[in-house]
């Protein structure tokens, strides 16, 4: 699925690595292509022909995940049921942020009202559906591309989180800062759609046994410039992420043993959670820096068919990371630069789907670069579209390949400056992690 771009040269940059479009790749390996295609830290991990090694005989004995908390359910197209935690909160502020992004919130009076009806609190719901209803509003521009009138049916309206900051939490309330990248525009027409970065306040209370909206705000955001080597692709090209054929990510917040993912549910949809969970794992800095969490992270979400070649491939990887930016057991290159990476998942489709395997698209957004001084090594956002595959095994869904495909670019934010890579340690934290799905 090749896709056609306005742009046909790519830049090129001393010390990038090429992205391997195409190459099948472990499940584990997610993360370290979208870096790939971002910033260049890493080198592509191809398996080739060859046939995965046995798990070894001291695999975790209990790599499955285990339940400790429900997941979410949905009422009103609007994710539901938290968990009373930050992670639970974390993920509460994420999907009701994306919800109010969708081209059904923003183009279906109906539909945003009734999502309004069970994010908000009951105290908030008469000043939310004014606030909903004015971005709507300002939403429709965008959303109609150069065409003459709106389509809802084409429009692009997708959101991703690429990272997420706790101003403060209780169990009674929480206060979460979101950075998040945003799709808008139409499939059809001649103007791509635009890229966009905002930073998003929400505000929750626990009411009726779950987190509710009390209140939010938005700005502008930090603004990551695109991956120079990407180009911008044609309106066609996003047909597959009109309403009809994909759906948003769902986080949750719910985890297992270890902090890592709970058990899936054994439908799609936890097969689309899993393979949202497995880019944003894949795509966290810990991935590349702490040897022990990426082996039990590795433990968690890989199929044991693929375990040892998992971790003996990731490894690598992550060596290479360490030593082409001569990082430090913290991170950090010797001028106090921060390795700052991250995955979000803009939308997801099924590929094709039985009772014992999966394969799931996902558009994502990926960030990678270094936070410091030196500009040239400055985090960069890019857009890659990759086909997850899993397996039902251990009573969950689990990574076997992921097949990174060709990109897919929207227009980039218009006539905004790029933030300073020192604008960027606070993104790629540890803590800053969005809670998975």
């Amino acid at each position: 699925m090749a896709a056609r771009t306005q742009r046909r040269k790519d830049s090129s940059t001393t010390g990038r690595a090429p992205a391997q479009s195409g190459a099948k790749l472990w499940g584990i390996a997610a993360g370290a292509v979208a870096v790939v295609t971002v910033a260049g830290l890493v080198v592509s991990l191809t398996t080739g022909n060859g046939t995965a090694s046995a798990p070894s005989a001291s695999s975790p004995a209990d790599s499955a995940p285990k339940v400790s908390e429900p997941r979410s359910r949905a009422s009103n197209g609007v994710p539901v049921g938290y968990p009373r935690t930050e992670a639970g909160a974390k993920a509460a502020a994420a999907n009701y942020t994306t919800v109010a992004g969708s081209s059904a919130y923003l183009t279906d009076k109906d539909v945003r009202h009734r999502a309004v009806s069970v994010m908000a609190a009951h105290d908030s719901a008469s000043t939310a559906v004014q606030q909903a209803d004015h971005a709507a509003g300002q939403a429709a521009s965008d959303l109609k591309g150069d065409n003459a009138t709106l389509d809802p049916k084409q429009a692009i309206a997708r959101t991703g989180v690429l990272s997420t900051h706790t101003l403060g939490f209780d169990i009674h309330k929480s206060t979460i800062r979101l950075w998040t990248t945003t799709v808008r525009g139409s499939a059809t027409g001649h103007a791509t759609p635009k890229a966009a970065f905002r930073s998003v306040t929400v505000n929750l209370v626990w009411e009726a046994n779950d987190w509710k909206l009390s209140g939010s705000s938005d700005s502008s955001g930090l603004v990551a410039p695109i991956d120079v080597r990407q180009a911008t692709n044609v309106t066609s090209d996003f047909t597959d992420y009109i309403p009809a054929g994909a759906a948003d990510p769902v986080l949750n917040g719910s985890t297992g043993a270890g902090g890592f993912p709970a058990a899936y549910e054994h439908n799609e949809d936890g097969a689309r959670a899993a393979a949202t969970s497995a880019v944003m794992l894949y795509g966290d800095p810990q991935f590349f820096t702490n040897t022990d969490w990426r082996h039990k992270m590795l433990a968690a979400t890989a199929a044991p068919s693929v375990l040892d070649r998992a971790k003996s491939e990731t490894d690598s990887t992550a060596r290479l990371v360490v030593e082409n930016r001569a990082l430090g057991d913290d991170g950090k290159t010797a001028d106090g630069g921060l390795l700052v990476t991250r995955t979000a998942a803009l939308a997801t489709r099924a590929v094709s789907y039985t009772d014992q395997s999966a394969s799931i698209e996902l558009w994502t957004a990926s960030m990678g670069g270094i936070a410091g001084k030196d500009e040239m090594q400055r985090p960069q956002v890019g857009f890659l579209r990759m086909t997850v595959d899993l397996t039902w095994t251990d009573g969950t869904w689990k990574t076997t390949a992921v097949t990174p495909s060709e990109p897919l670019v929207p227009s980039p934010p218009a006539a905004e400056q790029a933030a300073p890579a020192t604008s960027f340690a606070d993104m790629g934290g540890v803590t800053d992690a969005p809670s998975l799905a």
